[in-house]
């Protein structure tokens, strides 16, 4: 998978998740949770999400990693092994 590729997975499950019709722009950079009004409960939903999706582990100490669009991408990348 190449960055884009996971970065339209990674948006696409935050707009299931969130129950969105639309996604609203999302800044690479910003914090997903302040951008999009998420909760706790929806972070850990969009983790295991990806969990279910990529089949792979997340530990809770790499969660800081997936706090924004942009890291959450390069955690991904990583993890699949791009």
């Amino acid at each position: 998978m190449t960055n884009a590729e996971i970065r339209q997975a990674v948006l696409a499950i935050i707009q299931d998740v969130a129950g969105l019709d639309e996604l609203p722009e999302v800044k690479g950079d910003q914090p997903l949770r302040e951008q999009l009004n998420l909760d706790s409960m929806d972070f850990l939903d969009i983790v295991m999400e990806l969990r279910k999706r990529h089949r792979i582990e997340v530990p809770e100490a790499d969660y800081p990693q997936l706090a924004s669009l942009d890291s959450t991408v390069n955690y991904l990348a990583g993890v699949l092994g791009k």
